[in-house]
């Protein structure tokens, strides 16, 4: 497989969250632990989130066992905030198969964790983002509206929706000070990934190194990505510099959708 001899150079030049609270959810590992590592690099106060909080471990900030599937728990958590300028919803999984595969329990386990989580941190985090002003990113993904992919009936269906969700409040709140916008990565070398990779090779009955090669050769790049380069745009969508971009779809998928 070919991959990127070290991370790319996309380390934080300057402060550009200073002053700016802002929540990651699923940030304990792949792309969002790399988007809570550069957000605090970059000056925030870090407000990292995943169901297992040993995962957080190590990461600055206030560090806070979320399951994001429930509501409730989402509500007490952010109502307790008296900041947040910053929302990047990463929480999420990537069932397998087809429509026949997908059976309904699958298919509502999917829109549970993919859709219905970003919805109930939103909706709990734009009342303190309309007072202060502020930035949702979801992380969606190039399988979505944008792109379809074999075998990847839920997760395109409910990344679309997800993409669909980020365009409506980016139209509602327009001119109240809150924008969103949507990261679509393609192929990213993260933990869930290569448990994807061991998942296909097991039940193949072929070595890893194949279904690694597999994804790489569908990359015109030659191939995947880094959470690193994943976090260097959400970086720019939670700070001032992007003040005039919302309701956008930011691809980044080593050209694969081109």
């Amino acid at each position: 497989m070919t991959r990127p001899s070290k991370e790319p150079m996309t380390e934080p030049s300057m402060k550009r969250l200073t002053g700016k609270t802002i929540l990651v959810t699923a940030a304990g590992q792949g792309i969002g632990r790399a988007i809570a590592e550069r957000l605090a690099a970059e000056g925030a106060d870090l407000i990292a989130t995943d169901l297992r909080h040993g995962l957080l471990d190590g990461l600055p900030g206030r560090l806070e066992a979320l399951d994001v599937t429930d509501g409730a728990a989402i509500r007490t958590l952010i109502g307790g905030l008296d900041a947040l300028q910053g929302l990047v919803n990463c929480a999420g999984m990537v069932p397998h198969g087809d429509i026949l595969a997908c059976d309904e329990p699958e298919w509502r386990r999917a829109f549970t964790l993919n859709v219905d989580a970003a919805y109930h941190t939103t909706r709990a985090a734009v009342p303190l983002l309309l007072a202060q002003g502020g930035s949702v990113v979801n992380i969606a993904s190039v399988v979505s509206s944008v792109k379809g992919a074999p075998n990847r009936f839920a997760y395109g269906a409910t990344k679309a929706a997800l993409i669909g969700m980020t365009k409506a409040v980016a139209a509602d709140y327009v001119t109240r000070g809150v924008r969103a916008n949507a990261i679509c990565p393609g192929t990213v070398d993260s933990p869930s990934w290569r448990g994807r990779v061991d998942e296909q090779s097991q039940a193949r009955g072929v070595a890893r190194e194949v279904v690694e090669a597999e994804f790489v050769a569908r990359q015109p790049m030659g191939r995947v990505g880094t959470p690193g380069e994943v976090a260097a745009l959400a970086a720019y969508l939670l700070s001032d510099e992007s003040a005039f971009t919302t309701g956008q779809v930011h691809v980044i998928d080593g050209g694969w959708s081109n």
